[in-house]
């Protein structure tokens, strides 16, 4: 099998506390990315970078936000500091990086074209959130015939009403592992 690591919306907009979007646990998800990070590139395997981001006067955000309020006040806009990538994130230069508009990172990418060229027939998912970005490339993933390993505890989420970050990943990895994806945690998927 030859993977690939998908390091999807590691962005401030979820590690900064004073975002709306916040994960609680960011800083140590960073950790664990930056720690598959440094496997796939010890191991000379693709690393590929996913930021979310908006034109800044909201043409492209279709349905996007239509369950969050109104549509003049959003997140991800260009030119905006909460795209940045988190400051703690390994960046390895050289490196794809893809932007999207859409949950998953298929949609209106060359995300798909990228991985074919490069012979990859698996793709590892970690970065933010778990339950919209990271689950929707998962499940993107899967219906175009890739391979996918989903690292739980290498993916974040703010909180919900009814929902720790942890239930979430809970919840989205079991809905997953019925039939989209292999679900790890980071130090078992280093093992492997």
């Amino acid at each position: 099998m030859k993977k690939a690591l998908l390091v999807i919306d590691a962005q401030k907009v979820y590690t900064n506390p004073e975002s709306q979007l916040f994960c609680p646990d960011s800083a140590e998800t960073v950790k664990r990315i930056n720690r598959l990070i440094q496997h796939f590139e010890a191991k000379k395997m693709p690393i590929i970078y996913v930021q979310h981001v908006h034109k800044f006067d909201g043409s492209d955000l279709g349905r996007m936000f239509d369950y969050a309020g109104p549509a003049e006040d959003f997140n991800f806009k260009e030119g905006t500091e909460e795209i940045a990538f988190d400051p703690n994130l390994k960046i390895s230069k050289g490196l794809p990086v893809i932007r999207k508009n859409r949950y998953s990172a298929f949609i209106g990418t060359n995300l798909s074209n990228l991985l074919q060229s490069l012979n990859i027939d698996t793709v590892v998912i970690s970065g933010f959130m778990t339950n919209f970005c990271c689950e929707s490339t998962a499940r993107g993933a899967h219906d175009r015939d890739f391979f996918v390993d989903f690292i739980a505890d290498a993916t974040g989420a703010p909180p919900l009403s009814k929902l720790s970050e942890q239930e979430i990943r809970d919840i989205v990895s079991e809905l997953l592992e019925a039939g989209y994806a292999q679900v790890y945690q980071t130090d078992e998927y280093l093992k492997l």
